[in-house]
């Protein structure tokens, strides 16, 4: 039986190379990312499914759902940065924080509830992109990494909750991306390592199905 896959924040970055490395085992996927241009290139190149638009609209979490009737993996990698420059938490504007929740802790958390009788039918798994700013006191990253300290004890719950579900809160570790370059400077992130790295330690991570638990891939 073929496995199947519904990867969020799929079209660059960590969510298409992993949607690669799955495919390549022969995984059935189902990708979204809000660029509907990208996305499409994606799927088009991995004869995937491509559902284009924003994780945090209920509609659209519903349709993707509908799509994923038998689901054995979710990946809830789509998420934000907040404000740039990174600002201290004494001038973090709130109605971007407030923004920045609902894209990495609610709209994660919709996506499980919608998806969650899918991957008990399988006894799926779940693996929600965290980062070591969830744990670390890293000046001017307070905001990004309270909604992954939150999405961090959503996991930690949701673990306890659902044994027949394995859940896994995974930190990829700092890597060269468009975000990361968004955050620090491209000549900084240049240096991060390559997401095609993390998603092979990542697919490997899922094919041998450990306890649910918080995972540091670097």
């Amino acid at each position: 039986m073929t496995n199947t896959a519904l990867i969020t924040g799929a079209s660059r970055g960590l969510g298409l190379e992993l949607a690669r490395s799955l495919s390549a085992a022969g995984w059935q996927l189902v990708l979204t990312a809000r660029s509907a241009e990208e996305l499409e290139k994606a799927a088009a190149e991995l004869g995937a499914t491509a559902i284009a638009g924003d994780v945090a609209d209920p509609a659209h979490r519903a349709a993707l759902a509908a799509a994923v009737p038998e689901l054995d993996l979710l990946v809830n990698n789509a998420g934000g940065l907040g404000a740039t420059p990174l600002p201290r938490l004494a001038d973090y504007p709130l109605d971007v924080f407030t923004a920045l929740l609902s894209t990495n802790v609610v709209a994660p958390l919709g996506l499980l509830q919608a998806t969650l009788p899918a991957l008990r039918r399988r006894h799926g798994a779940v693996v929600n992109v965290t980062s070591d700013a969830a744990t670390g006191a890293y000046e001017g990253w307070g905001g990004y990494g309270a909604t992954k300290a939150a999405l961090d004890q959503l996991s930690n719950v949701l673990a306890a909750e659902e044994p027949d579900v394995a859940v896994w809160w995974v930190d990829p570790g700092e890597m060269n991306t468009r975000m990361l370059a968004d955050a620090v400077g491209a000549e900084e992130a240049a240096g991060a390592a390559d997401p095609a790295t993390v998603a092979a330690a990542l697919r490997e991570l899922v094919e041998r199905r450990p306890a649910s638990g918080r995972v540091a891939l670097s």
